[in-house]
């Protein structure tokens, strides 16, 4: 009989202790040692696997790398973020929020691609009567947009005949179907709840997440077929799993958004056949996600004109840039202590912009609650945003308007100096392109790339000068302290 061993493992790092300890002495993340049967070396050995099965060593110049194109996307955000498509033998983990849309727009996806590519969607979480009303109000949503009009609402809705649906959690049926049915795109829902029965963990597990991932990585690199994993979130929004299970696929994309917000970013933080960082748009609807060909300018759609704390910020997300309302407001505390709340921006850079307009652009903060908002539930991370925050939070503690036709580009020191950010002539273009006429950037001071000429660019070495262009400079009143 088989000798059964314990042992427990962390759900962050994958490391291993014997005994259970409230602390991963690894990765130092508290509670989450979960604890795990396993078998004896000798039961649980498995062959050595390859990719090929027989692994040859040959000459640089002489592998044939070929020609082979991406799989076409019908969805035109989706492929930005891949970096222009599918490639055939790739494996793609997608994490996100629940509810935010992973199954949602995987679905969508794959409906566009069945016409030319047969395509095996595995579920482990839903019912094959429940994908099949999602599909049904996505393909009656898609009618309904094309023919452009109410009567196509009643019309019964083409599905895709390629598109095979089943509800299975075990690996080795899994691939049994993927024998079967021969797709050429698998899809996954999700990683969290696939096993292998051969292993006597639980499914969700670190052993079970690890080794499923690597079976269908396996899969995708010996016969083709292109793989798609979904992969839940834990509290801190990571993927969930051992920290290698994003080391073992291809590409990871994230799916965030406010959930009470419609707009939701398609995020890529890795991928090894194109740009990371790279972002697509898409906004909720009740049938499905829409994508957004024009983000910049739906993000400023509502925005109030010429309303003390408001500015605009040019960021760049990936290669594209997006024009974004920041919001600021500023009010005399009730308590010993100010608050300072953010969201959307870096709690800590909100702390030293603050620190900054109270030492070097002489605004009394000390008493005033800051709180700093970027509209439609975006986030912003690059200091290139930095002087726009400034310029919302002077702007409602002066209760002055930043100029309505006004962009603000640049980054903030601790002297009160503003640096220059990367790409700026293609942030400046943008904000041409949607009728901005004023910039106020950060003095260049080595010349090299021509600035667009169709929109009026501002110089301002310090914070003092990019506040007086952005707002004026403060009246000074006999008897009165100006902040």
């Amino acid at each position: 009989m088989a000798k059964t061993l314990t042992r427990f493992v962390c759900n962050e790092c994958g490391g291993t202790s014997p005994k259970y300890m409230g602390k991963c002495p690894k990765c130092e993340a508290f509670g989450s040692m979960v604890e795990e049967i396993m078998r004896d070396e000798e039961e649980i050995s498995a062959p050595v696997r390859g990719l090929s099965g027989r692994s040859t060593p040959r000459r640089l110049p002489d592998i044939d790398t070929g020609a082979e194109d991406r799989i076409h996307v019908p969805i035109g955000e989706f492929a930005r973020v891949l970096g222009g498509g599918i490639v055939p033998g790739s494996i793609v983990l997608i994490g996100g929020d629940p509810g935010i849309g992973k199954s949602t727009l995987l679905l969508q996806m794959t409906m566009g691609m069945a016409d030319k590519h047969r395509v095996l969607y595995v579920s482990g979480e839903e019912s094959e009567r429940q994908i099949k009303m999602r599909a049904t109000r996505i393909a009656q949503a898609k009618n309904t947009r094309e023919n452009d009009g109410e009567g196509a609402q009643h019309a019964a809705p083409l599905l895709p005949k390629d598109l095979f649906l089943v509800t299975e959690t075990n690996l080795g049926s899994i691939m049994e179907h993927v024998r079967e049915v021969k797709p050429t795109l698998l899809i996954v829902d999700s990683i969290q709840t696939t096993y292998i029965a051969e292993s006597k963990s639980s499914a969700g597990s670190v052993t079970q997440v690890r080794e499923c991932a690597s079976q269908l990585r396996e899969l995708a690199k010996t016969s083709g077929i292109s793989v798609f994993i979904i992969g839940h979130v834990t509290k801190e929004g990571t993927i969930a799993g051992p920290r290698v299970l994003e080391h073992i696929v291809d590409t990871v994309l994230h799916l965030e958004g406010d959930r009470y917000q419609a707009y939701r970013l398609l995020r890529s933080v890795k991928n090894r056949f194109g740009a990371t960082a790279e972002v697509g748009v898409f906004e909720m609807h009740e049938r499905g996600l829409v994508e957004v060909s024009n983000p910049s300018e739906a993000f400023l759609a509502e925005r109030m004109v010429n309303a003390p704390g408001s500015s605009v910020a040019v960021t760049m997300e990936g290669t594209r840039p997006l024009l974004v309302e920041v919001q600021g407001l500023t009010s005399p505390t009730n308590f010993g202590n100010a608050r300072r709340t953010p969201n959307g921006v870096n709690f800590n850079r909100l702390l030293l912009i603050a620190a900054v307009l109270s030492r070097r652009a002489r605004l009394n903060l000390s008493e005033q609650d800051i709180f700093v908002n970027i509209v439609s539930g975006l986030k912003v991370d690059e200091p290139a945003a930095d002087l726009a925050v400034a310029a919302a939070i002077a702007s409602s503690m002066r209760d002055r308007p930043v100029r309505a036709d006004a962009v603000l580009i640049g980054e903030l020191g601790l002297a009160g100096e503003l640096r220059m950010p990367s790409q700026m002539p293609l942030r400046l273009r943008e904000a041409a392109k949607l009728g901005f006429k004023i910039a106020i950037v950060p003095k260049r001071l080595r010349k090299a790339e021509p600035w667009p000429k169709d929109i009026q660019i501002i110089e301002a070495r310090s914070i003092h000068q990019a506040l007086d262009a952005a707002m004026g400079k403060p009246e000074r009143k006999k008897g009165r302290k100006v902040v």
